[in-house]
C-alpha cells in the first residue's frame, strides 16, 4: 500500500480534519470510531470496525450477534409504525 502522508492543523478543542484523500482510502466516515494510540511522540490512528470486534466478543459470550440483529432489526420496525400512527 502506497503511504499517504498529510499536514494537517490543530484547530479549536484539539479537533483536526483527516484529508478527503485519506478518509476515502481507509473507509473512514462520519460518526467512526478510531482508535488512537500514542508511542513515544507520535500519534497514531487506526481504523476500527465496531461489528467485527462486536461479533468477536458475541463469540467469547457464547450470543448469536446475528439473531441479535435480527431482534434489533424487528424492534426498529415496531418503533418505525407506531411512528407512523
Amino acid at each position: 500500500m502506497a503511504k499517504l502522508r498529510a499536514r494537517v492543523r490543530v484547530g479549536k478543542r484539539g479537533v483536526i480534519v483527516i484529508p478527503r484523500e485519506i478518509r476515502e482510502k481507509l473507509g473512514i466516515s462520519e460518526g467512526m470510531v478510531l482508535d488512537l494510540k500514542v508511542e513515544g511522540d507520535v500519534i497514531i490512528l487506526s481504523t476500527r470496525d465496531l461489528w467485527d470486534e462486536l461479533r468477536r466478543r458475541g463469540r467469547k459470550l457464547r450470543v448469536d450477534i446475528d439473531e441479535a440483529e435480527r431482534e434489533l432489526d424487528e424492534e426498529e420496525e415496531v418503533w418505525l409504525e407506531r411512528l407512523k400512527q
